[in-house]
């Protein structure tokens, strides 16, 4: 399983919370690339409730993670 910035976006709008089955349905509905759907069908299924991508990804970079200061403009 590899998760890209590219490929972690098509989940942003995912309906959170939600389990495995929920964004693997919700990621096929929304043409998201096969490399999504299959690193979600790769997450071991223990009835896991993900209330955001940082949950299924954890390296999921944040707002803060960038130097933009949006206050500058």
């Amino acid at each position: 399983m590899y998760w890209t910035l590219e490929l972690a976006s098509k989940l942003e709008d995912a309906p959170w919370p939600a389990n495995k089955d929920e964004l693997i349905d919700f990621a096929m509905r929304s043409g998201a690339p096969m490399e999504v759907i299959e690193n979600l069908q790769e997450i071991e299924d223990d009835g896991e409730i993900f209330e955001t991508i940082e949950d299924v990804w954890p390296d999921y970079p944040s707002k803060e993670d960038f130097f933009f200061n949006e206050d500058e403009y």
